[in-house]
């Protein structure tokens, strides 16, 4: 269950690595599971290189967020167990995101580790598309 001031992992080539929660945009409960929009706040940035040597440059270019930044993500894992339709339990070791923009598309190129199979049935395609891999 994610909800307000929930701390997730960024598992995406975003920029980003630790957000926070803000907002839950489901209307009738204020926790989010698998597959649902959030609004967060980056709390720690991804370093991508070292800064101020020569390849300062590069790492500007590959930080598309930066810290203090709201943004919109959906949950791709979190570590209460939920029931699938088929009878079996799954369960996380954390919680995680993916930070998308306002259309639902992914911000990043990548994706770093698995995502739940609960986002197929949400038609969040785009993203299972990125991912290594689907559990």
């Amino acid at each position: 269950m994610i909800q307000l001031k929930t701390m997730l992992n960024c598992i995406d080539n975003s920029g980003a690595a630790i957000v926070e929660c803000i907002k839950v945009m489901r209307k009738k409960t204020q926790h989010a599971r698998i597959g649902d929009r959030i609004i967060v706040v980056v709390q720690k940035q991804r370093s991508f290189g070292a800064e101020g040597g020569p390849g300062a440059s590069s790492v500007s270019i590959a930080n598309k967020v930066k810290r203090g930044d709201m943004r919109h993500a959906v949950v791709v894992r979190a570590a209460k167990e939920m029931q699938r339709n088929d009878g079996s339990t799954i369960k996380f070791d954390d919680n995680a995101c993916v930070l998308i923009n306002k259309n639902g598309d992914p911000i990043g190129t990548r994706l770093t580790s698995v995502v739940g199979a609960e986002l197929r049935r949400r038609q969040w395609s785009k993203i299972l598309s990125l991912a290594p891999m689907h559990v």
